[in-house]
């Protein structure tokens, strides 16, 4: 967990304020992110790493003993089936530190919220 008296202005300091342990998967995530949603804002939501564009795609944040990954309730629902073997929330994921993150489908679902927010916001765009 990031200590409260620390409080990151940026996505860099998020993650250099971790504990050691969780810093590279932290910078993997991130990384993994940045790459699936291209032009995506990057800033700290709720105190979390966030990335949006008119809406928030996706946050994360680090834990005692597991990442958060918020990619909202309909991304959350849509890989369903890929996700039974993480503990989940009606909005979020939880990715074990002590196992490898599932790169892969973090790309998946990232994409999937760039798809859909694309697809709902695009209606406003002139």
């Amino acid at each position: 967990m990031i200590s409260k008296k620390t409080k990151p202005e940026s996505i860099a300091e998020y993650i250099k304020a971790a504990p050691k342990d969780a810093q590279k998967k932290l910078r993997e995530m991130h990384a993994c992110i940045r790459a699936s949603a291209p032009g995506a804002q990057e800033s700290l939501k709720w105190g979390m790493p966030s990335f949006s564009y008119q809406r928030i795609l996706v946050t994360f944040a680090v834990f005692n003993h597991h990442i958060g990954f918020f990619p909202t309730p309909s991304a959350v629902k849509a890989f369903g089936k890929n996700l039974s073997k993480f503990k989940t929330g009606k909005g979020s994921i939880q990715f074990p530190l002590e196992k490898p993150l599932p790169l892969s489908l973090i790309r998946k679902i990232t994409k999937f919220r760039v798809r859909e927010s694309l697809e709902r916001d695009g209606k406003w765009k002139s």
